[in-house]
């Protein structure tokens, strides 16, 4: 198994999202589309590569949000079979719901950001169980649901034992370069205790090599984890007060930016990575994520 990292150059970024082309005995499958904004820069980089959408009969998305699932329309057109959590299937046959709930939050930027997302046949979607199993390009794909970032998120193993590897979309954080990791926080499904749980199993799978869509391979399994871990919680509980005393995002987004800013910044992260890391993973999303999270519990 070989696996080609290309950066889909998302709003002229460097390394902020990933699809990943992985090849197998039997030919070639794609990991994460990325959004249709930038689908041309990825179809760039295939024909780089001497290669076209029609060849990949298989797409596996970790989860539906845009800037992972959001061209995989475009495979389909093609021919290719799109495998997706059981949840997420239904907004890829039908995104007209999910789009529009996204216009309402990115407004006049919608396009510029994500650009369209058109509606696949049922016929060219699947959506393994926990713990199925695709057969593809001379492959064994494993299908690990791992909620917490979203309910409708897959973490995909390929191959089996230590030398295997685990795509893991966003449920094992966003890490820039040398940057640290950090939990994208995204409404409406962040909860926490679900997400430690899937970093549990993540710990617990045999794969020692991790592969972010943001962005790029992680060796340090562990380590990574752990300080994913713990990012996950601190955050988590610097909102907490804010939560408690029913304060507007709008008032707090300028906090979190300035605490996340200032961590990053302390952890040796430049101006340049600072807009890495807010383009793969926006501030104002994680407030907005968080908020819900504490909203819930408070009214169990």
């Amino acid at each position: 198994m070989k696996v080609h990292t290309l950066d889909l150059g998302f709003l002229n970024i460097e390394n902020a999202i990933a699809s990943y082309v992985v090849e197998g005995s039997g030919g070639l499958v794609l990991v994460e589309t990325g959004p249709a904004s930038t689908l041309a820069h990825l179809e760039t980089a295939l024909r780089n590569n001497h290669w076209q959408l029609a060849d990949f009969q298989h797409v596996f998305l970790s989860h539906i949000h845009f800037d992972h699932a959001g061209a995989a329309w475009a495979f389909a057109q093609k021919g290719a079979t799109i495998h997706v959590h059981p949840k997420g299937l239904p907004h890829l046959m039908a995104p007209e719901k999910l789009y529009n709930s996204a216009r309402m939050i990115y407004g006049e930027q919608m396009d510029a950001l994500w650009g369209p997302m058109h509606p696949i046949e049922a016929s060219q979607l699947s959506a393994p169980s926990h713990g199925d199993t695709v057969q593809a390009a001379g492959l064994t794909f494993t299908a690990w649901h791992t909620p917490g970032h979203a309910v409708h998120h897959i973490a995909w193993q390929v191959g089996k034992g230590a030398e295997s590897s685990l795509f893991t979309g966003d449920v094992a954080g966003v890490k820039i370069g040398n940057g640290p990791v950090v939990p994208p926080c995204p409404p409406p499904d962040i909860q926490v205790e679900d997400w430690l749980a899937s970093i549990r199993l993540m710990r617990e799978l045999p794969a020692e090599t991790l592969y972010l869509t943001h962005f790029g391979k992680i060796t340090e399994k562990t380590t990574h984890l752990n300080a994913l871990e713990n990012r996950l919680l601190a955050w988590a509980e610097w909102m907490k007060p804010y939560a408690e005393q029913q304060t507007a995002a709008e008032q707090i987004v300028p906090l979190f930016e300035k605490y996340v800013a200032d961590e990053l910044t302390a952890l040796g992260v430049d101006e340049r990575g600072l807009r890495r890391y807010e383009a793969a993973n926006p501030a104002f999303m994680s407030v907005a994520g968080l908020l819900r999270y504490w909203k819930k519990k408070f009214e169990r």
